[in-house]
């Protein structure tokens, strides 16, 4: 499955408000929600002490990152840029900074 596909098949099951302005905001926020889901399954591991990758739910992790992956996916839609379009600009940010020496740091202008 391309991204352009995934993109296509995952909007089908977006529920759109009468407004544009909160359709975008419901999908930022489910964005950072999804986000800290995930953030939070690794702070508990961290927390717990078996910081050993083979502890990871791997099955778990992988349904919070297609969550996230949903609402990029949506959140792009909406504002009408393709996944495929995403892909590719950010590969070639990260070509561009690897290209000169300046992958490391902070930054998006760097």
């Amino acid at each position: 499955m391309t991204l352009y596909e995934y993109q296509k098949q995952a909007i089908t099951t977006l529920k759109t408000h009468q407004s544009t302005d909160l359709t975008i905001l419901r999908m930022v926020l489910g964005l950072v929600g999804e986000s800290g889901e995930i953030a939070e399954k690794f702070k508990k591991w961290m927390r717990d002490g078996n910081m050993q990758t083979d502890l990871i739910d791997r099955s778990d992790i992988t349904k919070e990152l297609g969550d996230v992956l949903w609402y990029i996916a949506a959140l792009a839609d909406v504002l009408g840029i393709s996944m495929d379009e995403i892909a590719q600009t950010n590969l070639s940010k990260l070509q561009s900074r690897a290209a000169r020496g300046v992958i490391e740091g902070s930054g998006d202008n760097r």
